[in-house]
């Protein structure tokens, strides 16, 4: 099961964390607890904008891109502690029509093909070209803290190795994988996504809900707004939330 805490209620409960010494380990990738209640786990997804206290090269403010990445289309924004100041969208012919599928995923199961398909080739080039230079852009302009990322497997490497280089390495520590599906990238995903990233989330069984009602009212958030939502089946980290357009292995994991 998920429980999701509004900002301001993940920042009591974390207080509450370090206060009362509960024991944790903190994972700075996932910007995540694992919380030992009662010798059982509870997982604690911190929001985006809220450092974890004593996190080396700790910020007041939190700066960050959100870039969402599939086949001809894109959305990317600059924020500040949860605040859009900068956005852009890109739609790309990227996708053959017939077959429903991208260009980029064509060749690589069935080679060279005619006029049309370096026609979309092409705009795969400039598409990734043209989200490198505004990421570019960000990065001269702004102290970037975290980079969220959601981005279909099989365009890692155009992303990666763009005449336009990001203005990051693959193995970069402040990218985040979004742990979640993620729909078409448009302005206003992007803004769910962003909402999505400034909520924690309280990651548990059904059977541990008890342990979590106790853990919320020790931390004084008994009967405040709470959104509970069924989780889904817990997946691998390596291979979640770069959204799988295509189950086709990639030579370069990130």
């Amino acid at each position: 099961m998920n429980r999701f805490l509004p900002l301001e209620l993940s920042a009591k409960l974390l207080r509450h964390l370090q206060q009362a010494a509960v024991p944790h380990t903190y994972d700075y990738e996932r910007h995540r607890l694992t919380l030992a209640l009662d010798e059982q786990e509870l997982g604690f997804r911190l929001p985006l904008p809220l450092p974890y206290p004593g996190q080396t090269g700790e910020k007041a403010q939190v700066n960050y891109v959100i870039l969402l990445v599939q086949s001809g289309n894109c959305a990317m924004g600059y924020f500040e502690n949860g605040r859009n100041l900068d956005h852009k969208v890109w739609r790309s012919y990227m996708v053959r029509k017939k077959q429903g599928k991208s260009q980029i995923k064509h060749l690589k199961t069935k080679g060279k093909s005619r006029a049309g398909s370096r026609v979309r080739l092409g705009e795969t080039l400039e598409f990734f070209e043209n989200i490198n230079g505004r990421l570019q852009e960000y990065f001269e302009v702004y102290e970037v803290h975290r980079i969220a990322v959601s981005c279909s497997k099989i365009l890692i490497p155009y992303l990666f190795g763009s005449k336009v280089a990001t203005p990051f390495a693959k193995d970069d520590p402040r990218l985040y994988r979004i742990p979640r599906h993620v729909h078409t990238p448009i302005y206003e995903v992007l803004l769910d996504t962003n909402r999505f990233l400034q909520r924690g989330e309280l990651i548990f069984e059904e059977a541990q809900q008890p342990l979590v009602d106790k853990l919320l009212a020790e931390a004084g958030i008994t009967g405040e707004s709470i959104e509970v939502a069924a989780a889904a089946p817990e997946t691998d980290w390596d291979e979640v939330y770069f959204d799988d357009e295509e189950e086709d292995d990639d030579e370069m994991e990130w």
